[in-house]
């Protein structure tokens, strides 16, 4: 059965062309040892498996393999690195959801997920820079387990990006109205849109990518989004170990200036 190509596995492709790909992983797991901007960096995606003995997890959603390979290829990368040089983290990102199902949830989906999180936001307060590039889909608990520990996020300016909490048709369907009607209620509510650009007005995106067909990218616009991923690396700070920008950023401050507000006033009080 042929793997589909998606989105995640192009860019993992173009973006770890000369790197060493990390054996002992799951089919749908991709990591691989390359450089960026003349140091270490480890590329890392998860990718559909046709052949997953979890029916589930087939087309690209986060399952239990996938959440457990992502852990262990982000701490082994931890771990290498623990006395010497820290290399670069880069997500790939593309991912439809976590995988809902029975045995998920019976053999601890939670607690895989949670083990991938974990390892991004240690490897984070290791000293990692840690950068996520969104080329698909980044919806609910896989974008979770899977880019948004990243200390920047960066995304192509493209409509099959988008972050969520859930697709459009079970939105829809949670609060019972129709997708017109909902597409009608994210216009007023930038926090329910589908569209990256008005994720980007919340404050959350280090830089939207314009200009890159996210199918079939071409040499330059290839250029272009590694330029952008420098720039994201160089901007981390040395000593940057939290995401404490994503709500201290102008973008943030104005668009999500009453979450800016609520935290302000929580450390106030935490304080007394």
């Amino acid at each position: 059965m042929n793997t589909p190509r998606t989105r995640g596995r192009i860019w993992f492709d173009h973006l770890a062309a000369d790197a060493r790909p990390v054996d002992g992983l799951p089919a749908s797991v991709l990591a691989a040892d390359g450089q960026l901007d003349g140091g270490p960096a480890r590329f890392l995606a998860v990718v559909p498996d046709p052949q997953s003995p979890f029916a589930r997890a087939r087309n690209g959603e986060v399952g239990l393999r996938e959440a457990w390979g992502l852990a262990a290829a982000v701490r082994d990368a931890v771990q290498a690195d623990h006395d010497g040089a820290r290399r670069a983290l880069v997500a790939v990102v593309d991912v439809r959801g976590q995988a809902y199902g029975r045995r998920e949830e019976m053999l601890g989906i939670h607690l895989a997920c949670a083990a991938a999180v974990d390892a991004y936001a240690s490897a984070r307060q290791a000293g990692h820079k840690v950068v996520a590039l969104l080329v698909g889909g980044a919806m609910s608990g896989a974008f979770l387990a899977h880019g948004y520990q990243a200390h920047r996020l960066l995304a192509l300016d493209d409509p099959g990006v988008m972050v969520h909490a859930m697709g459009r048709e079970a939105a829809a369907r949670v609060t019972r109205r129709s997708l017109a009607e909902l597409d009608e209620l994210a216009g007023a509510q930038p926090p329910m849109s589908y569209r990256i650009a008005d994720y980007a007005g919340l404050g959350l995106l280090h830089r939207l990518i314009p200009g890159v067909d996210a199918q079939a990218p071409s040499a330059q616009q290839l250029q272009t989004v590694r330029e952008a991923l420098v720039e994201a690396l160089r901007d981390i700070g040395a000593g940057e170990r939290d995401l404490s920008v994503r709500w201290t950023s102008a973008r943030a401050r104005e668009g999500r200036a009453a979450s800016v507000e609520v935290r302000r006033r929580m450390a106030e009080q935490w304080a007394r």
